[in-house]
């Protein structure tokens, strides 16, 4: 039986009954009067073991095992009846015993004397239900005399202490050696029994401070005691109880809950109070706690009670307790180290410490996020808007216009990640609607054909100047022009979901302080952003002042912005469509750059290298069409699949949809492993995850035996938001693992993208 479901029975032997145990378990019977037993000898091979189970109590057949016979004495088989078959929480499908049971050890003996040892195991199915720990004891048995012997008949039942000490000494003792003392025998014969729980785990608490607590646990060697099965609990009446201050524990492997933090020897734990009033008082403080014997038994969960002397204090010592729990708002109720959060939990509680190594930090994530695939189409807008703002555009000039936008997508995107701490609404995902990409897109369709300088073909006069007047709007012509186009980056394209914005987010919405959150975030964007000014500025410098090397260039970024145009559509547009699109695109390209023209005998070195890119446009588009007219899904790989190859499809993880929390609920209670996954299709790290994770063998391998959902989020509803609060998300990408009893391996949490090589790591720690 496991440690923790042989939850301490602490047997009337010990020195008086234990308070805990007095208010809860004084209709237990002692293990002996649970399981009574008695022996019967019918001859010399065999010892009939019969045992008496009391109502409400079952033995378990696989753990009644003899063994350590004594000198001259062979044991051969225990013969044991079937037993009833009962699904057990820990130990599956067993058979146990009620009422009665009857085992059969066969022997043989060289004296008249067999004694061995014996071992079993029951358990109480009524409340509380409890397994008694493994009971040992040594069964002592004369034998009926051998026809050469004339040893007289010994009693069929087990010797009085006085016969345990003959036959002992008939074992092989020395006759003038003392005889062992009862007490002895019994201690030699039996298992070390645990301590009380009064004994195993001393709790005290006293008051350190008007708005202070100090709680400590003492345990002896070989005890220790669970940090996340400690509850605190105090009768209403103008104080409450902060976050406990958890120092670093002990990371132990436990073989149900997996990797859990626990304390050895002593543990003393602060908490804050909050108070409404500041004259003495008595506090009543209720403590839960549970503990174990190391490579022993798991005492039931313990209650203790103790009466604190709180000392009256003054308005700044109750503002000082308020300060204290308000800091802590951002951590976890019942952890303090990293050791079992996940990574956004430990970059949130960050942001309690040094603020303004925080901030730093944040503007260094921000500067890793800008080369991120969410980040990347932000660079091609902005420097089409420097190509769009004309041949003079100096550095400066540059440099003003880069600034602009950054500092536009910054505060927007700031606004954005406080509204979704405070209200939980991710404002981005709001604008993800298919009308809103679709405008967006038609946005960059007119940018580009500004590029191109098609304005003037064939189009109404009031019209051509209405576009013509957005188009130099948008390019760049006014400050007020690239701010939208930055608003626009923030809300539209915008960052994917990376542990540093959740985690600035988690702090909003768990503090409800979103000035230092806020702080955070437009620390984060700004390092996004660094890299755009950077960029935005050397585009101003590098680029040619005016001839047909301009033209050139502004027909490259209007084909950037075609491509960009494509993306935002296969947010929502169905693959097939996409790569028709962006074979389109590519043919297109190569057929400009000359792909289908035959070269001059003096074509310069510049001539042959456009149409060598072109010649591989034009294949790369061909390939996109022939894929899509043969039912490829795959922009990356068109031909797979084509002509005897695996289709990528095979690859995929047997995911199970889901939609609601219901949904979750049920799939939990399967009694397997769980990995959620959130998705949308506006997600790119979320499609990020599909194609590059998701599809590898070594995913695959670490998730054996898990039960895979998904939660598609697409559409944003109210069902899909609350699924999302329910974990503390504002959107995806997020990968949730559960155990099988049905609880999340928080530390394993993801926010993001991760490699397959991480993520088949990360699965593995979460299935242990």
């Amino acid at each position: 039986m496991s440690r923790f479901a042989c939850c301490a029975l602490l047997v009337a032997s010990l020195a008086g009954p234990s308070p805990v145990l007095a208010q809860t378990e004084t209709e237990l019977l002692r293990v002996e009067e649970a399981f009574a037993l008695t022996t019967t000898v019918d001859d010399r091979s065999s010892v009939k073991l019969e045992w008496k189970i009391a109502d409400g109590y079952y033995l378990y057949r696989s753990r009644i095992k003899t063994g350590k016979p004594a000198e001259g004495v062979t044991l051969g088989e225990l013969q044991l009846p079937p037993g009833e078959a009962k699904h057990d929480e820990f130990l599956g499908d067993v058979e146990v015993y009620h009422h009665n049971a009857v085992a059969t050890q066969l022997l043989t003996a060289s004296s008249d004397t067999a004694e061995f040892s014996l071992s079993f195991q029951g358990c109480h199915e009524r409340e509380p239900k409890i397994c008694y720990p493994p009971h040992t004891t040594r069964v002592s048995v004369a034998l009926p005399k051998a026809a050469a012997t004339a040893t007289p008949a010994a009693a069929t039942s087990a010797p009085a202490s006085g016969d345990l000490k003959s036959a002992l000494n008939r074992l092989g003792k020395p006759a003038n050696e003392a005889p062992m003392d009862t007490a002895t025998v019994d201690s030699a014969a039996t298992e070390k029994l645990p301590l009380p729980p009064e004994q195993a785990f001393v709790f005290e608490t006293i008051a350190t401070g008007p708005t202070q607590l100090l709680a400590r646990w003492t345990m002896p060697k070989g005890y220790y005691l669970y940090r996340d099965k400690t509850v605190f609990t105090l009768p209403a009446g103008g104080v409450a109880l902060g976050k406990p201050a958890w120092p670093a524990g002990v990371l132990h492997k436990d073989e149900h809950f997996g990797e859990v933090t626990v304390y050895f020897d002593q543990v003393e734990l602060p908490i804050a109070l909050l108070r409404e009033r500041g004259e003495a008082q008595k506090l009543s403080l209720s403590a839960e706690f549970q503990g174990c014997e190391d490579n022993g038994i798991c005492y039931p969960v313990m209650t203790r009670r103790v009466d604190i002397d709180l000392p009256a204090a003054t308005e700044a010592e109750l503002k000082l307790g308020a300060d204290l729990i308000k800091a802590q708002q951002g951590q976890s109720a019942t952890t303090s180290t990293s050791d079992d959060r996940s990574e956004e939990q430990v970059l949130a509680a960050s942001l309690s410490g040094n603020r303004l190594l925080a901030l730093l930090s944040f503007f260094g994530f921000g500067l890793l996020l800008a080369f991120t695939p969410c980040v990347f189409p932000m660079v091609p807008i902005l420097s089409g808007i420097i190509a769009g703002a004309g041949p003079e555009v100096s550095t400066r000039r540059a440099f003003v216009l880069s600034l602009v936008y950054v500092l536009a997508s910054s505060v927007v995107f700031t606004i954005a990640g406080v509204v979704a701490g405070l209200a939980g609404a991710n404002l981005q995902a709001a604008f993800q609607q298919p009308w809103i990409l679709t405008a967006f897109a038609l946005l960059f369709v007119l940018l580009s054909l500004s590029m191109f300088g098609f304005y003037e073909l064939q189009l109404p006069s009031m019209l051509q100047n209405r576009i013509a007047n957005v188009s130099n709007r948008q390019q760049g012509g006014s400050l007020t022009g690239v701010a939208i186009m930055g608003v626009l980056s923030a809300l539209i394209v915008g960052p994917c979901v990376a542990p540093p914005l959740a985690a600035a987010v988690l702090y909003i919405s768990q503090t409800g302080d979103p000035v230092f959150g806020g702080l955070a975030l437009f620390a984060l964007s700004l390092g996004m952003g660094a890299p755009l000014v950077i960029a935005g500025s050397a585009a101003g410098k590098l680029l040619p002042r005016a001839g047909a090397w301009m033209d050139a260039v502004k027909a490259v970024f209007g084909v950037s912005f075609l491509a960009l145009a494509i993306w935002m559509l296969s947010r929502f547009l169905d693959p097939t469509w996409i790569m028709l699109m962006a074979g389109t695109l590519a043919l297109t390209s190569g057929v400009y750059l000359g792909a289908l023209e035959k070269l001059p005998d003096n074509a310069s070195g510049w001539r042959t290298l456009w149409k060598a890119l072109g010649v591989i446009l034009l294949i790369a588009g061909a390939a996109q069409w022939v894929g899509a007219l043969a039912g490829s899904r795959d922009l990356l790989q068109p031909l797979k699949g084509i002509g005897g190859g695996v289709a990528a499809a095979e690859n995929k993880l047997p995911f199970r949809a889901i939609k609601s929390i219901d949904d979750l609920q049920r799939s939990l209670g399967e009694g397997k492993p769980v990995m959620l996954d959130f998705y949308a299709d506006w997600c790119v790290a979320c499609k990020e995850m599909e194609k590059f994770t998701f599809t590898k063998p070594e995913v695959h391998t670490a998730l054996q035996g898990h039960l895979l959902l998904k939660a598609d989020v697409t559409a944003n509803d109210a069902t899909d938001q609350a699924l999302l609060k329910h974990f503390g998300l504002f959107g995806p990408p997020a990968t949730i693992f559960f155990g099988a009893d049905g609880k999340e391996r928080r530390a394993q949490r993801l926010i993001g993208f991760e490699s397959a090589d991480k993520f088949s790591a990360r699965a593995t720690r979460a299935g242990r």
